[in-house]
């Protein structure tokens, strides 16, 4: 495995955990793979926790400790890194999204979150906890608008996006709010900023059907793959297990529209939406 680079401790406290964890894996004279056989766990999840794009758990921090013999260090201070405003099974993946250099993604019946408009996030998560206040869903939205914020920098990450048909047809919040988000996507595609296609109700069959799909490269750790559910998610850094993901996106891909039929498929819809002309 590929020694990482150095990282800067000063630039957060994942950053510092990460990096106390190499010199403390180094000083013990064990490679990530040992470590992490240690830990019933792959030596790409040990490079994560070093390069910083995974949170150290407590569950880790204390293994951890015992198997370096640390005095407790990682898990007195893993705590700084473990607040979020995202749910466990997704706090995560935000963090990673922020540091890939690279995502690739598919979704079957939504337009995904960093591609979201106000309007379509709130009408996603109403039905999702409809008992919840009007604070709370204005906060969820918030927060996803605050991911989506990663997309204001011109290059970086590489966004490539899969739609799946059904997505558009799904007529979430109304013809409207359809409208608007569906220009939010297109425009995205005009201006270079996202790579999207649309994987169309023709393609049949498709080794995504079951679920969506987010793969995150990054410069200094090792790829991860994340697959969600109904108030569930997993992340996955075993290598094959990646590759097999990244195999079945690719297949995703070839059975896609071409960027310049998905964006004419997109826009068309848009039109219809806002004319409600959609049946």
């Amino acid at each position: 495995m590929a020694a990482p680079k150095d990282l800067d401790p000063s630039s957060s406290p994942r950053a510092l955990l990460g990096a106390e964890l190499r010199h403390a894996r180094e000083k013990a004279g064990l490679s990530q793979t040992e470590l992490g056989q240690r830990l019933f766990v792959s030596g790409s999840f040990i490079g994560q926790l070093e390069a910083g794009t995974r949170r150290m758990m407590p569950e880790y921090a204390r293994m951890l400790d015992d198997v370096l013999e640390t005095a407790g260090f990682f898990m007195r201070n893993c705590m700084a890194v473990a607040k979020s405003k995202y749910e466990p099974s997704f706090e995560e993946v935000v963090e990673a999204e922020a540091q890939a250099t690279v995502i690739r993604q598919y979704t079957s019946l939504l337009i995904p979150g960093l591609l979201q408009t106000p309007e379509y996030a709130r009408a996603v998560d109403r039905p999702w906890a409809p008992m919840a206040s009007e604070e709370s869903i204005q906060e969820w939205v918030e927060g996803r608008m605050e991911r989506a914020r990663l997309l204001e920098h011109p290059t970086k990450p590489v966004l490539w996006t899969v739609l799946d048909e059904a997505a558009l047809h799904r007529k979430i919040g109304g013809p409207v709010v359809m409208a608007e988000a569906l220009r939010h996507v297109a425009g995205l595609a005009r201006r270079n900023r996202i790579i999207m296609q649309v994987l169309p109700f023709s393609a049949g069959a498709h080794p995504a059907m079951q679920g969506s799909l987010k793969l995150m490269e990054f410069a200094d750790a090792p790829p991860l793959v994340y697959c969600e559910g109904v108030r569930t998610g997993r992340m996955e850094d075993d290598p094959a297990a990646v590759a097999q993901l990244r195999f079945a996106y690719d297949l995703l891909v070839a059975s896609a529209l071409s960027q310049e039929k998905s964006l004419a498929l997109i826009e068309a819809l848009a039109q219809d939406y806002a004319h409600e002309e959609y049946p």
